[in-house]
Parts: structure tokens; C-alpha cells; sequence
């Protein structure tokens, strides 16, 4: 490679590296209360876009990080970025409110080491996410006194990967993730006892949790495909994601407000920086792609993790249930020769994603369906704008549970260069 590339490649890590302590916020999800916090299952915007797809399809014009395996169609080095922000309304049957946040969704790039057999990548992104604001308001048994709890959780866990794919035989293709795990949960509960007067009784006090994790994880992937006809395929893909037992360390501690996160103020101290591990279960998706190539694809895919399986940091199981997910999902390019117009070039999206949740409470099961809309736009010949738009509900009212609608919405652009690996002709 010539010296410019290489200053392109330092360039593009060094982006990687200086923003790899970023903690974007993608979730504001009440339910992220309960366990590790709401998993990012749905891959990059281009998959968002189409109900989550990416296990059994991927282009050569966008980074494949859902499916390794599928790195091997990216023969053009390609770099990938996004932002993502969501609103939800959250109502309880009785009273409603607004909550959002948003940040980095991920950082991510893919370059071919030899056309069309072996491809390398990295990236940033986010595999849960942390973020509740609750109230919760209780009678004291026995007395006139009022419990009030004021409930908080930021943070998640985010990873650093590196993935290769590599065609083993004709149309077949393997992939490896490998990830770096980090970062930091807090949660903390306030309680403050009142009398019927609205007047505080007592000494407010504070629990505070900090969980740390540094380990890392893998995951594997396998593509096929098979020629149905001159300009059509079938395609089939599968991933196996391994997490285990993610080991970090636990802060927690019961002091007074404001005194519970320090170290050295009067309070019960329950652990202080304590080697320990959380058990995240493992995760298996496949899927099915029927393409008409430079024209239109539809797929079927569904995902499983069980998290009866879960424990956390200090060993405890929570009343968590298998988590499952299915989605469909439809592309289609106008005219991919269309040149002079880019919304004819372009690739507009349609999905509907459905997942059953871990949460299972009052005896119900918290559901989670969504719509979703996306497109890609050509900014020139090669690179592109992204764009996904997904509409959902989570939750019921039955049973006094919380109903959340939704609306998530992620802008990313994917910048290419077929340029990086062409022998040089003049010096």
C-alpha cells in the first residue's frame, strides 16, 4: 500500500482508539432496570432498517458485523458510523411521560486482505445498555408511613472487536468476532420514609452498585449460498455468540445520600472492588435470504439466548426467561445503474421485528414488537448515507405493568474506497 493508505488505515484506528471509552446511551427502556440491561441484537443501521437482517444477507457496500461470515463480501475497504436517538413514551395506566437518549451507536470498519477470500475488520459498539429513571411509592406495613424509592441505572457494556472471514470452499464462508468487553453500570436506590403530612421521617439512605467488566468474548459464523438461477441466490446463515461467565469487578455500598458511592464515609460496605464474574448465556441465531441480485432480497430470521441462565455478580438468578427474536424483512434497489439519480439507485427497507424479552413479571410475558424503515442513499459513487426509522411497542398495562411506544431512529454513513489494494501503474 502506498504511504497515503497507510496514513488512511492509521487514520481510521486511531479513530477507533480514541473514542473506544465513548458509553453511548441506546437505551432509555425502563425494563432496562432488570438484569444486564437491553441487548443490541440488530446490528448496524443497514440491518436495522430491515427488521434486524444480517445473519443470511450482507452487500460488499456495508460492513458485516452481525454475521463474520459474511465480511468476505466486502471487497472494498469500508469504513461505518452511526448516531442513534430514541424517544419512548412510558405509561404505567395512570400516568404517562416522556423519556429519550441517544449517542454513538458504533464505530466499524472492513478491508479485504485478498479479494473475495479473506477479510479483516474492527469496530466499536455497544452490547447492552443501561438507562432508567423510577419512582416507586409503597405503604409501611403496620403504620401510616410511606416508602418512597427513587431508582436510577446508567451505563452498559460495550465492545472492541476484531472479526475475519474467510471463504473455505465455493460459495462457502466462515467467520470469526473477537471481542474485547469493558465497561461500567451504576445503579443506585434512594429511599426516603415519609409521614402522612408529606414530612420525612428518619435518616434518607442510599444503596449504590457498580459493576465493572474487562473479559472477552467471541463469536462464530457460517454462510452458504446457492445459485437458484442466473440472477438469483439462496442463502443461509448462522451465528453462535459466546459470553459465559464476563468477569470484572462489584463496588456496593448502604450509606447515607450522596455518601454511598464513596469508599471512605460511614456506611455498610458490601463489597469494594471484588474480583467476581456475571453469567451472560450464549447466543444462537440463524436465518434465510432469497435475493434477486442488484434487485431486491427477502428474509426470515430469528435468534435465541436463555437467560433463565443468568446470574449476577454476586451469584443471585433472577426470574428471567428465555429470550427469543424473529424477524422479517424486504429490500429493494430501483435501479442500481441509475447514476444520475440517487433515490432510484438507492436501497429502501422494510422489517418487522418481534422478540419475546427476558422480563417476566406479574406472570406475563414483556413483549416487544416494532416496524422498521430504512434506506441507503449514494453521497457519491461509492459512499453512502443510512438511515433507519423503527416504531414499537414494549410491555402491556395488564397485570400494573408498564406499555412503552417507542420511536428509534439511527443516522450512519459508510464511507468507500475501492482504491486501497489497485497496484499502483505510474511512480
Amino acid at each position: 500500500m502506498s504511504s497515503k493508505n497507510w496514513l488512511k488505515s492509521l487514520g481510521a484506528l486511531c479513530t477507533l482508539l480514541l473514542l473506544s471509552e465513548v458509553n453511548a446511551q441506546n437505551s432509555v427502556s425502563t425494563y432496562s432496570a432488570l438484569g444486564i440491561g437491553e441487548f443490541n441484537n440488530s446490528g448496524l443501521t443497514q440491518n436495522q432498517g430491515m427488521g434486524g437482517m444480517g445473519i443470511s444477507y450482507g452487500t460488499g457496500w456495508q460492513v458485516n458485523n452481525v454475521n463474520p461470515a459474511l465480511t468476505t463480501r466486502n471487497t472494498i475497504f469500508n469504513f461505518q458510523a452511526a448516531l442513534n436517538y430514541k424517544r419512548i413514551n412510558v405509561n404505567n395506566g395512570s400516568d404517562a411521560s416522556n423519556v429519550d437518549g441517544g449517542g454513538l451507536s458504533y464505530l466499524a470498519l472492513s478491508f479485504p486482505v485478498k479479494t473475495g477470500k479473506f477479510t479483516a475488520g474492527m469496530g466499536l459498539g455497544q452490547i447492552t445498555s443501561v438507562n432508567y429513571r423510577l419512582q416507586v411509592e409503597s405503604e409501611v406495613d403496620n403504620s401510616d408511613l410511606k416508602a418512597n424509592n427513587f431508582l436510577r441505572g446508567d451505563g452498559g457494556i460495550s465492545e472492541t472487536y476484531l472479526n475475519f472471514g474467510y471463504l473455505l470452499a465455493k460459495n462457502l464462508s466462515i467467520g470469526f468476532h473477537g471481542s474485547y468487553l469493558f465497561g461500567s453500570t451504576i445503579r443506585s436506590n434512594q429511599l426516603l420514609i415519609t409521614d402522612d403530612k408529606g414530612v420525612e421521617v428518619g435518616s434518607p439512605s442510599e444503596y449504590y452498585e457498580r459493576l465493572t467488566v474487562s473479559d472477552v468474548g467471541f463469536k462464530l459464523g457460517a454462510h452458504y449460498l446457492v445459485k437458484t438461477s442466473e440472477k438469483t441466490n439462496l442463502q443461509f446463515g448462522t451465528i453462535y455468540q459466546k459470553f459465559g461467565n464476563v468477569n470484572g469487578t462489584g463496588f456496593a455500598k448502604l450509606a447515607g445520600i450522596g455518601q454511598a458511592s464513596k469508599v471512605d464515609t460511614d456506611g455498610d460496605l458490601i463489597a469494594n472492588n471484588l474480583p467476581g464474574s456475571v453469567y451472560i448465556p450464549n447466543r444462537i441465531g440463524g436465518g434465510v435470504t432469497f435475493e434477486k441480485v442488484n434487485k431486491y432480497a427477502f428474509s426470515i430470521e430469528g435468534q435465541f439466548q436463555d437467560f433463565s441462565e443468568y446470574r449476577n455478580f454476586f451469584g443471585d438468578p433472577l426470574d428471567l426467561q428465555a429470550a427469543k427474536k424473529l424477524s422479517i424483512g424486504f429490500l429493494i434497489i430501483p435501479n442500481y445503474l441509475s447514476f444520475d439519480n440517487i433515490l432510484n439507485r438507492g436501497t429502501y427497507r422494510i422489517g418487522l421485528e418481534w422478540m419475546q424479552t427476558p422480563y417476566f413479571l406479574n406472570q406475563t410475558n414483556i413483549n416487544d414488537i416494532g416496524l422498521n424503515l430504512g434506506t441507503s442513499l449514494y453521497l457519491n459513487q461509492l459512499s453512502m448515507m443510512n438511515i433507519a426509522l423503527k416504531v414499537g411497542q414494549r410491555g402491556t398495562l395488564d397485570q400494573g405493568l408498564i406499555r412503552e411506544n417507542y420511536v428509534n431512529f439511527t443516522l450512519g454513513f459508510s464511507l468507500n474506497d475501492n482504491s486501497w489494494f489497485y497496484k499502483r501503474v505510474f511512480e
